[in-house]
């Protein structure tokens, strides 16, 4: 088994913000992989699950139930590797990284998951807070990871998901540190994008959450803070993954932590105001 590091990495080229969607999956197609924070400005990022019809049901309530980490922007077909969110689009191959779960273990980081893929998978496509980055930007938040290069830190939290069926796990939180005086700019411009995880889920103190150290995220790497910035809490769409290690169904297909499949939404599509 060959699993990669989520070792230190750039944003995947200098130009990636300036892609289309169907360049960007069309260069992930290729091989090209990284974390996807300041990939194709404006338009909706997503992750990915996909498990076996049998256990659709419960994933689907499992989402319903856990709106915050896990808003459902599509749900395909048993089999399918197709969206409406991106035509033409390939779910088998369009994503920089994947993740192969077999009862609860990771297994396989290919960068094409055509050699695994079932007649029998429905695919979860789940909002990610990658794209209200550029409302946070717009607002003048500083985005510390992508000012650094680095993908988000993502950490598992002591608090539970509600259970659905055979599904139970953690939530999984991202965190970006704001400085004070952007601290109501960044809750007020995601609150505005709820289908992408909308407002933070905790301020301040991570301890709140049960983190100790946030020099070690669980998920992505750990960012260099500015002395008077606190740290941000927002729900995480790597949550499903927690579950899948917690509830151990007999397979699973994710997005890898930080690198996401790109639609062709735009973000107003998800703006509520």
């Amino acid at each position: 088994m060959a699993v990669a590091d989520d070792r230190p990495l750039t944003l995947v080229d200098e130009h990636a913000r300036a892609w289309s969607p169907h360049e960007a999956r069309t260069r992930f197609r290729a091989g090209l992989t990284g974390p996807t924070a300041g990939v194709a400005q404006g338009h909706t990022q997503v992750n990915l699950i996909s498990v076996p019809a049998d256990w659709a049901y419960d994933m689907l309530l499992f989402c319903q139930r856990n709106p915050k980490p896990c808003p459902v922007l599509d749900v395909t077909d048993a089999g399918s590797w197709t969206t409406v969110l991106a035509d033409g689009a390939d779910l088998r191959t369009d994503l920089p990284r994947y993740r192969v779960w077999r009862h609860g273990e990771l297994v396989d980081e290919p960068t094409d998951v055509r050699a695994h893929w079932r007649g029998d998978l429905v695919s979860f496509l789940i909002g990610c807070s990658f794209t209200f980055e550029w409302a946070l930007s717009g607002a003048g938040v500083p985005i510390r990871h992508i000012e650094q290069g680095r993908n988000v830190p993502m950490y598992v939290t002591s608090r539970a998901c509600r259970p659905a069926g055979r599904l139970h796990g953690p939530l999984v939180v991202s965190m970006r540190p704001v400085p004070p005086e952007h601290l109501a700019a960044a809750i007020r411009e995601s609150s505005l994008l709820p289908a992408v995880h909308g407002s933070p889920v905790h301020c301040g103190d991570p301890s709140g959450l049960g983190i100790d150290d946030l020099g070690r995220p669980d998920f992505g790497e750990p960012v260099d803070a500015e002395p008077d910035d606190i740290p941000v809490f927002w729900a995480c769409g790597v949550t499903p993954q927690a579950a899948v290690m917690a509830s151990r169904p007999p397979f699973a297909i994710t997005h890898a932590p930080g690198q996401m499949f790109l639609t062709d939404a735009r973000d107003e599509q998800y703006r509520v105001a």
